[in-house]
């Protein structure tokens, strides 16, 4: 025998029967999102949408023009889209997980923001992080957030451990950012093993036999630095030296002095430029000239790079993973050309990244119920053509094309060297 519950008349007993399955699904049932703290967060953008995504990037410090620019991309996305997937309204807000002291993401301001996105049942969806230290410490809180997983969709993170394990992660990787079994993190760029598996080859193809890495202690910058060692050392490269830089040292002279001694021709830089980068470029350039300065993407955009270390940085090289924006066809070719137009310049590579993760984020909301579990769990099954081509995501959330794009400093402005898709074999030891 069914049971049946009396909870009043009329309307009441329609309003109680339609809450009551909205709670069974876990889908949202209000009429418009509940905008996040405006300590961290943007004006929401279309208010009178439901189902809120959030963009969780550093907005200070050296990178803002460069993160500015990803926010603009996601809203551009969204707007083309009518503010819809499917039959879901949707709005945006951008969230910033930096401080002006640090100049960079904080790891406080990311804890918040993380609990925030938790807490409020409106968002279904965050774009971001930009950081892969930020994402360690967003992706368990909202892998257990009520009536989620929460899905979560990165344009930059390239830490190997976010997503699988392998040379270069930590102990109780990648499980420990997923407390629930269940995952709801996915990337559109390739991971660190895939970078330092290009930069290694790179290296050899620049004629480097002996290489100096140095690495700024961060999981990102420890984690890309071992991937190109590993690789290097497959390659026959010779390994002259590996160890950390000081982001707050006034002078890398000593270090740069090391690095001439060592015999090096080449030195990788492991890390992000807002580290001091720029100083320490200018430094190895002064005290150890004709070495070659390569670096992964924690020293975009380039602009930036040529900003901080000035002359210094003509020649260095810097890899991203993705592809440039000549290479792009279709969908792709045709974003970069309408938001060139409206944003007045032509699209950094990681904005293009942030439109092709909002894409995702749309398509997967679109295929989902509605709820928070169900957009998580649709985020793995997107197949769609977009703006970088085939977009999919495997089990653990990485994306299936991998290209790694090397550009250069040539007269004070980037230009791309060359697009590189290394080898599995090479990766799988990175």
């Amino acid at each position: 025998m069914k049971k049946r519950i009396y909870v009043g008349a009329g309307a009441s007993a329609v309003i109680a029967i339609v809450a009551l399955a909205a709670l069974t699904s876990g889908a949202i049932a209000r009429s418009s999102a509940t905008p996040l703290p405006a300590s961290s967060c943007s004006t929401i953008q279309n208010g009178s949408g439901q189902y809120l995504i959030a963009s969780d990037l550093p907005l200070q410090g050296s990178g803002r023009t460069q993160t500015s620019q990803m926010t603009r991309a996601i809203k551009f996305v969204l707007a083309s889209h009518g503010w819809k997937a499917g039959k879901y309204s949707l709005a945006y807000q951008s969230c910033d997980d930096s401080t002006a002291q640090a100049g960079k993401w904080d790891s406080g301001k990311c804890s918040a923001n993380a609990n925030a996105y938790a807490q409020n049942s409106s968002v279904v969806g965050v774009i971001g992080t930009f950081n892969s230290g930020c994402a360690e410490i967003i992706i368990p809180v909202l892998n257990r957030a009520p009536n989620g997983p929460v899905a979560m969709v990165s344009p930059a993170n390239t830490y190997v451990g976010l997503t699988h394990g392998g040379p270069g992660t930590a102990a109780g990787e990648p499980g420990k950012y997923y407390p629930t079994g269940k995952r709801n993190y996915a990337r559109v760029v390739a991971a660190d093993d895939y970078q330092g598996a290009a930069d290694a080859i790179l290296a050899k193809s620049l004629g480097v036999k002996k290489v100096f890495i140095l690495n700024d202690k961060e999981a990102y910058g420890l984690g890309v630095a071992t991937n190109f060692k590993n690789a290097a050392k497959r390659l026959g490269l010779s390994i002259a030296g590996f160890t950390a830089w000081d982001g707050k040292a006034s002078s890398y002279e000593a270090l740069a002095t090391k690095i001439k001694a060592s015999g090096a021709t080449g030195v990788f830089l492991g890390g992000l430029i807002c580290e001091n980068g720029g100083k320490l470029i200018k430094d190895i350039k002064a005290n150890a000239p004709g070495v070659k300065i390569m670096s992964p993407d924690g020293f975009t955009p380039v602009s930036a790079v040529v900003q901080e270390a000035g002359s210094a940085s003509e020649g260095m090289t810097v890899s991203v993973a993705g592809l440039p924006n000549s290479a792009l066809k279709g969908a792709g070719k045709t974003f970069v050309k309408a938001f060139t137009k409206a944003d007045k310049r032509p699209p950094d590579p990681y904005s293009v990244y942030a439109a092709q993760a909002a894409e995702a984020m749309v398509a997967a909301i679109r295929q989902s119920n509605g709820s928070r579990a169900d957009v998580a769990k649709q985020l793995f099954k997107i197949n769609i053509a977009s703006i970088l081509g085939k977009i999919a995501f495997n089990p653990n959330g990485d994306v299936t094309s991998n290209p790694v794009t090397i550009y250069k400093v040539k007269s004070g402005k980037s230009t791309t060297l060359r697009v590189i898709v290394p080898p599995k074999s090479l990766v799988k030891v990175a």
